[in-house]
Formats: structure tokens, C-alpha cells, sequence
């Protein structure tokens, strides 16, 4: 039997960032923490079916809102990904002190990003998967902004994107982060790149870069005629992820 919860937990920053726990019948001290994508939520990229087939495989799962995302407290355009990686080492705070002791981070599009860099910092993630991955974040969202976002000046000035508006600081703390070296400090630790070859937002030459950028175990799966929201081959892709679970986690 599988039991649902809604939690909630306190971020660095003093925010409340909202969660869906989700366990199989008993206890478990395997769990998957599900970091959704720029402007996404918990509830998105079929999450709730993903968490619902980790439980019927013995694994718990933690989906939640990135601060200003979904119903966690906080405002959108202050995102940052130096915020992001600390929200997710809050939440794996959270799995590690409710007993989890082997742990996979899993995230989708600057999720993927999120992991990737938060990972590289945390020794106590075991394993790290990506979707639609961000590899090369200062020119992506350069490309969304129209221009470059020169990184001096007011930090709080207003860029707007396509589907958001964020901050100039936003642009100043990407350039803090390299993710291809954050992807070369896994290993040991596997990494598994999950990208569609018909991804039209996140090149699937994103995917090469990371996997090219870590160390062994490393596997990469690209999967044909998937777009960035995985609209087709979302079965596809969560079954390879599955398989990968299947595997034992090195310690």
C-alpha cells in the first residue's frame, strides 16, 4: 500500500517550500527527491505516477516547489540557482533526518542543472539522474533574454523572459556555477542523462557535454522523438530511468 503525504520544510533562507512524500507500505530508507523544471511545480512532468511506481518498487520519493514555485513561500523572479541548490540540500536534509540512508536526486530541465551542481557539493547523494538537462545555462538564457544581461549594476532589475521575469542577479549568480565540472566531481557516484532527440528548448548536445563531463558510471539515453517536456517518450525514458534504479547503488 502506498502512503501520501503532504509535507513542508524550511529552506536556508527561513521559507516553508511544500512537498508531496510518497512511501511504500512499511519503511523505507531508499528515496528519490524530484526536482521540477524553470516556472514548474511538483505535481508536473507525471511525478505523482513516477512517485506511485517507486513506491510499488520499495522506494520513497520527495516531489517539491523550489522557493517562488508552486506553494512554497518565496517570489519567482528572485530565483536563483545558487537558491535552487539550497533548497534541494534542504530537502535532502529532510529525507536524511526522517531515516532515508541511500538517496537519488532526480531533476528535469534546470532541475537537472540543480542536482547536477548541488550533487557535485553533497556527498550524501548517491546517485544522480537528469532530464532535458541544462548544460549550458549563461547561454540559454541569454537566448530566452534577447540580449546579454550584463552581470554588473542593480541586481534587482527586472529581465523579462519569455515565460517569466527574473532578476539581473539571476544572470550574475549563473555565471558562479560551471555544471559541466559540477558533473566531473560525481563520480564515483552514477550519473544517468535522459534528453529527447526532438528537444527543441535544450539541445540534445547538452546531454553529450554532461556525459562526456563525468566520470564512470555514466550512461546516457537519448530518447527518439522526445521533446523537452518529454510530451512523447515519456514511457520511454521512465523506464530506462527504472532499469538504472534497478541496479545497485555504489557505496
Amino acid at each position: 500500500m502506498v502512503g501520501r503525504r503532504e509535507v513542508s520544510f524550511l529552506n536556508g533562507r527561513g521559507q516553508n517550500l511544500a512537498g508531496v512524500f510518497c512511501r511504500p507500505g512499511g519503511r523505507s530508507e531508499r528515496a528519490v527527491v524530484m526536482c521540477h523544471g524553470f516556472t514548474g511545480s511538483r505535481l508536473g512532468g507525471g511525478s505523482p505516477e513516477l512517485a506511485g511506481e517507486l513506491a510499488r518498487r520499495g522506494w520513497a520519493s520527495l516531489a517539491f516547489d523550489f522557493a517562488g514555485c508552486g506553494d512554497s513561500e518565496g517570489d519567482f523572479a528572485d530565483i536563483t540557482l545558487s537558491g535552487q541548490v539550497a533548497d534541494l540540500t534542504a530537502a535532502v536534509d529532510w529525507c536524511v533526518a526522517g531515516g532515508v540512508r541511500r538517496l537519488v536526486t532526480l531533476g528535469r530541465s534546470f532541475g537537472g542543472s540543480t542536482v547536477v551542481c548541488q550533487a557535485a557539493l553533497d556527498r550524501r547523494v548517491d546517485g544522480v539522474v537528469t532530464f532535458a538537462a541544462v548544460a549550458r545555462l549563461a547561454e540559454l538564457f541569454t537566448g530566452f533574454a534577447g540580449r546579454r544581461v550584463e552581470t554588473a549594476g542593480d541586481p534587482e532589475e527586472p529581465v523579462h523572459l519569455p515565460e517569466a521575469t527574473v532578476k539581473r542577479k539571476f544572470f550574475a549568480d549563473l555565471a558562479r556555477w560551471d555544471v559541466l565540472a559540477c558533473a566531473g566531481l560525481l563520480a564515483p557516484r552514477p550519473l544517468l542523462v535522459l534528453h529527447g532527440t526532438d528537444d527543441g528548448v535544450v539541445p540534445p548536445a547538452d546531454a553529450e557535454l554532461l556525459y562526456r563531463s563525468a566520470g564512470e558510471p555514466r550512461e546516457k539515453v537519448l530518447v527518439p522523438g522526445a521533446d523537452h517536456q518529454f510530451t512523447r517518450g515519456l514511457d520511454d525514458a521512465r523506464r530506462s530511468f527504472l532499469a538504472w534504479l534497478d541496479a545497485p547503488l555504489p557505496r
